[in-house]
């Protein structure tokens, strides 16, 4: 079997279609990354909530109320939107990564259909 065929690439396994990037890796890891900077963005929202309860421990009166209230909502907004902004980038590389996929079947698709027809007579 000759190395152009559409069929050896599929035959040699997957860690030589990894290393010729027929296959793309980051649409899974762009996942796992996902989970990580969501964990990251929740972190921070414990930290937001630890920090408004600090403020009212520290101060320790009615005001300290009216300044942690604030704070613990404002913190909860930006971590809300840090984590649409994050879902929004990772949403914006799986999207780009699945151009590519179809794309390329495009591709095999009209090299299959030019396959399948007989030569043009001039």
């Amino acid at each position: 079997m000759d190395s152009e065929s559409p069929i050896a690439p599929r035959r040699a396994g997957r860690v030589w279609s990894i290393l010729t990037f027929e296959r793309l890796i980051t649409g899974p890891v762009i996942h796992l990354v996902y989970w990580a900077g969501l964990g990251v963005i929740i972190i921070a929202a414990f930290s937001v909530v630890g920090a408004s309860i600090g403020v009212f421990l520290r101060e320790g009166s009615a005001a300290a109320i009216l300044l942690a209230l604030p704070v613990l909502v404002a913190g909860l907004l930006a971590v809300a939107a840090f984590g649409l902004l994050w879902r929004a980038m990772c949403e914006f590389y799986v999207a780009i990564f699945r151009i590519g996929d179809d794309l390329a079947a495009l591709r095999r698709s009209q090299e299959a259909f030019e396959a399948a027809q007989p030569p043009a007579k001039k």
